[in-house]
């Protein structure tokens, strides 16, 4: 239950370190949030089992991705008024229960149809997942404690890229591709029923006027954008009318919100945060920062499938290292925000992330795998340092009623840096490879469009192409490093020293929270 302000319950929750109390809530949220972040990677390994299944084509396979992305995107921006008008604990469970009735009804699919429709349903609970979580997390801990509580939450944003690929291997090679979906109903029960009991009681705010309006133009807007975006790798320029045309009508229809926003006293995202400095320089950071770290991250995957010739579930083993080096450098992070302030931190991790993709422009299709790991190990090392770091700064700073729209406002800008990052860099990808005819002969094969016969013989496939496609990744890993180079700029201006919060938003505050 909630403490009253000034007791030794609170007084010890504003320790050093997170209570007995804060950690059960973070536990429960990691849960909900690790199988929302899973399910957009999970499902990545399963589509060629999806063509064969529905014998659908890649396109249209693809929107079991899009799907779910596209819903996620719609839903995040609700998320801040529905959390204050009907309380965090109630909306947290009623989407854990759509996501978990959405991966039952994706297991018991019939056709690709079918599964991209409940895919659209399950990213309506799994959009809500993680603002939520971060919205419960921040006020349970309280202001001084965000940064360890965000290093928490960082779990699940490490587990998804690394785990997902592994999981998904493992369920479709063991049992049948329905698993994939079917784990998500033990986790989601447990994760129900635990909320259920640990979860601080609501206390929902004084009821404000929705902003229909800005639903209209944000939601429609963002996904939209999103849609336009996401199908620039396919259409291979950004010139091509399906890319412009939803992506111009997106943009135009966010603009409008803005305008909308500004004149608004009570907005679906409240604009007149971007007031805060703090806020303001780590959304323009993470915007960046996601660019250009997620986009190159997709990347990782892609050169060990296809130019190292390795198997789906040893590609997810592969990529461990980077995930083990977050994890030792998190939780340090974490606590060092709360002391000396993010910027230094921050400027540290971007210096070792642009090392270790630095030492990815320099592969070839015999790279050491010690030099390969021992890179993703070090750039791990620099997500652990800059991710969560930026996020605590973000919500520092936030009173008690801005949170929940601090949270939502941090999502949006994670969901469409990641889109706009993985088309920038397929799209980079897809050129170099082009201007190769080797590689694009072996992707031709690859991909099933050609024989080894037809494009040269097994001198190509085995020889020329494996080596022309890494050159092709290693070119691509360039702009990689030039846009986490950029990221120092906006890092500059984080707070260097510890955050310090003014009376007013003391007393504004959340309460942390005591449980035992």
């Amino acid at each position: 239950m909630s403490v009253p302000a000034g007791s030794p319950a609170q007084a010890a929750a504003g320790d050093d370190k997170l209570d007995s109390g804060v950690l059960k809530v973070a536990g429960v949220v990691v849960i909900g949030a690790i199988m929302s972040i899973l399910d957009v990677t999970v499902v990545s390994v399963a589509l060629p089992t999806f063509q064969a299944e529905f014998q659908a084509t890649p396109a249209t396979v693809a929107w079991t991705m899009t799907a779910y992305t596209l819903a996620l995107a719609a839903v995040i921006p609700v998320t801040g008024w529905a959390a204050d008008r009907f309380g965090t604990k109630r909306l947290y469970l009623m989407s854990l229960a759509l996501f978990v009735a959405g991966s039952v009804a994706c297991s018991m699919a019939w056709d690709i149809g079918p599964l991209i429709a409940f895919r659209a349903l399950q990213g309506i609970g799994g959009g809500m997942l993680m603002p939520l979580g971060m919205t419960i997390m921040t006020r349970a801990a309280g202001p001084e404690r965000i940064g360890r509580v965000m290093a928490v939450l960082g779990v699940p944003m490490l587990l998804g890229p690394i785990g997902g690929p592994i999981l998904g291997g493992w369920l479709i090679e063991s049992y049948s591709w329905h698993w994939i979906f079917l784990i998500n109903l033990p986790i989601g029960i447990v994760a129900f029923i635990l909320s259920a009991i640990v979860l601080p009681k609501d206390s929902p705010s004084p009821s404000e006027t929705f902003d229909f309006l800005g639903l209209l133009l944000l939601s429609p807007g963002l996904a939209l954008f999103l849609y336009g975006v996401s199908t620039i790798p396919e259409a291979g320029t950004v010139a091509d009318p399906e890319v412009l045309i939803p992506a111009a009508i997106g943009l135009v229809l966010m603009i409008g919100f803005v305008g909308h926003a500004l004149r608004k006293d009570h907005p679906l995202i409240d604009l007149k945060l971007f007031k805060n400095r703090n806020l303001t320089v780590a959304v323009i950071t993470m915007s960046l920062f996601i660019i250009a770290f997620m986009g190159s991250m997709l990347l990782l995957p892609s050169y060990f499938l296809q130019v190292r010739g390795e198997g789906t579930l040893d590609t997810g083993l592969l990529l461990a290292p980077q995930g083990l080096g977050a994890m030792l450098t998190m939780p340090i992070a974490g606590r060092l925000t709360d002391k000396i302030g993010p910027g230094k931190l921050v400027l540290t991790g971007i210096v070792l992330i642009s090392l270790g993709l630095g030492n990815l422009t320099q592969v070839t299709d015999d790279t050491s795998y010690v030099r390969l790991l021992g890179g993703l190990f070090v750039m791990g090392m620099g997500m652990g340092m800059t991710m969560m770091p930026i996020m605590s700064a973000a919500l520092a700073t936030l009173t008690d009623h801005a949170i929940a729209r601090g949270s939502t406002l941090m999502n949006i800008v994670q969901q469409a840096g990641g889109s706009v990052g993985t088309a920038v860099m397929s799209v980079v990808l897809t050129n170099e490879v082009k201007d190769r005819p080797a590689a694009t002969a072996l992707y031709a094969v690859q991909q099933g469009l050609a024989t080894p016969e037809q494009v040269g013989g097994d001198a190509v496939v085995k020889v020329a192409g494996p080596a022309a496609l890494a050159d092709a990744f290693a070119s691509t890993y360039v702009v990689a490093v030039v846009l986490v180079v950029l990221c120092i700029i906006p890092a500059l201006f984080l707070p260097r020293k510890r955050i310090q919060r003014t009376p007013e938003q003391e007393a504004e505050s959340p309460v942390p929270v005591a449980l035992h």
